[in-house]
């Protein structure tokens, strides 16, 4: 188990190291239920898309609070390798369907090439009010 704040590696399959932080701050926040599971969504398709996309990356998976609201980000770096998609597609709704999901609880959505040749994704939501006289 990890400290508060503290940083581990994960091991994804045999195809990626995953480091893991997630800040104090991220961990005291006050999510609704469907907020909770858009962010598991979010940091799920994010590896998806690295196990099927960009075998052998670094990945970080960063989850902290930005101002008033919950950030998750997920990049990895450039693939090994780098292997051609199925023709057609998979047939799921990717990125597209993880926007919907992600603005339908008034969060936002970002997922970019970067500069190293990898990946970022980035989403930020909205956190509930402290209720008066509890500890969050």
């Amino acid at each position: 188990m990890h400290e508060p704040g503290s940083a581990g590696f994960l091991r994804y399959g045999d195809e990626a190291d995953v480091q893991l932080h997630v800040a104090a701050a991220a961990r005291e926040a006050r999510l609704a239920p469907e907020v909770e599971t858009s962010v598991h969504r979010v940091v799920q398709e994010a590896l998806t898309n690295v196990r099927r996309h960009a075998h052998g990356a670094v990945v970080a998976v960063r989850v902290d609070m930005d101002g008033p609201r919950l950030r998750v980000e997920v990049h990895n770096t450039a693939p090994d390798v780098r292997r051609p998609g199925p023709v057609g597609g998979r047939g799921g709704f990717g990125l597209v369907g993880l926007r919907e999901r992600v603005e339908a609880v008034e969060g936002a959505l970002a997922a970019v090439p970067t500069h190293d040749g990898g990946w970022r994704v980035a989403a930020d939501f909205p956190v509930l009010a402290a209720v008066a006289g509890s500890p969050a």
